[in-house]
């Protein structure tokens, strides 16, 4: 078998890497995301393919395909959604591709050999432009009945407060999905409400009051993926996942909204940072 290349459409980069038939990174290349284009999007990752080399391809994005028209939904990078994604990367590559939600790749990966290599049960987060989710079990992705397994970030956030009010609006139509409220734009959006400054997340993350509305809406919500799921580690990704205080702190908060008397599940950080996303993509394809 020849490389395994690993592809992840995000929100503002396009990244590829290939693998060797050991696992070992022997290409890298990120470049940044014609946000809006649908076209230069399927060139892009075109031209990033040829550039890595010859081998198999596999590649994350937001969303999913529809498992009634195999066109894209749900994506938060909204110039894919009813696209023929898969096909028309197919044409322009002149290959197969295998293509999953960019949070499962990074749920696998990090489940393969990252934060949670040898657990059973892995829940991965994506907190990121948008935010999604993704479930490992025994290894193996697992993707549902309707392809929306993990899709924590478009549920409702948990008991909303007079200070999570009104409910945000949410791209997918509805109102006050945790994604509104958890992503980058939605802490910056948080910020904004507050304070009545408009700031960049990676500014607003400074303001010790907006981090702990941040912190305690996340405790919520990952306490109904843990009253659901039960997994053994919750993986964060994504940007905001470089916080070190959101490890101690919502660890800390949601034991006021888990259905346990002792909350076993470990909140970790990526061991394989924002790669982990890509490398999962290349593991889309595995040796028969």
């Amino acid at each position: 078998m020849g490389l395994r290349i690993g592809i992840d459409i995000g929100g503002t980069k396009i990244e590829t890497i290939a693998l060797d038939q050991r696992g070992r990174e022997v290409f890298r290349k990120r470049v940044t995301t014609p946000r809006g284009h649908y076209q230069k999007t399927i060139e892009t990752v075109a031209a990033l393919v040829r550039e890595a080399g010859d081998g198999s391809v596999g590649i994350g994005m937001p969303g999913a395909l529809s498992q009634v028209t195999g066109l894209v939904k749900n994506a938060n990078s909204t110039w894919l959604n009813g696209k023929p994604l898969k096909q028309d990367l197919e044409k322009a590559l002149g290959r197969e591709v295998r293509l999953e939600n960019d949070a499962n790749c990074f749920a696998l990966s990090e489940a393969s050999d990252g934060a949670g290599k040898g657990a059973q049960v892995v829940f991965g987060v994506i907190l990121g432009t948008g935010v999604g989710g993704g479930i490992v079990v025994n290894g193996r992705v697992l993707t549902g009945a309707n392809a929306i397994a993990g899709e924590w970030g478009h549920n409702p956030l948990p008991l909303p407060e007079t200070e999570d009010l009104p409910l945000p609006p949410c791209y997918c139509g509805r109102a006050g999905c945790i994604e509104t409220y958890l992503s980058g734009p939605g802490l910056a959006r948080d910020h904004e409400s507050a304070t009545g400054r408009r700031v960049a997340p990676e500014d607003a993350v400074l303001d010790a009051k907006t981090m702990a509305r941040y912190q305690e809406r996340l405790a919520r919500a990952l306490a109904s993926v843990i009253n659901l799921l039960d997994p053994d580690v919750i993986v964060l990704g994504g940007g905001m996942s470089k916080l070190a205080a959101l490890y101690t702190e919502v660890p800390r908060l949601w034991t006021r909204y888990v259905f346990s008397d002792h909350v076993a599940t470990r909140l970790a950080p990526p061991v394989h940072g924002d790669s982990s996303g890509v490398r999962g993509a290349a593991w889309l394809w595995e040796e028969s």
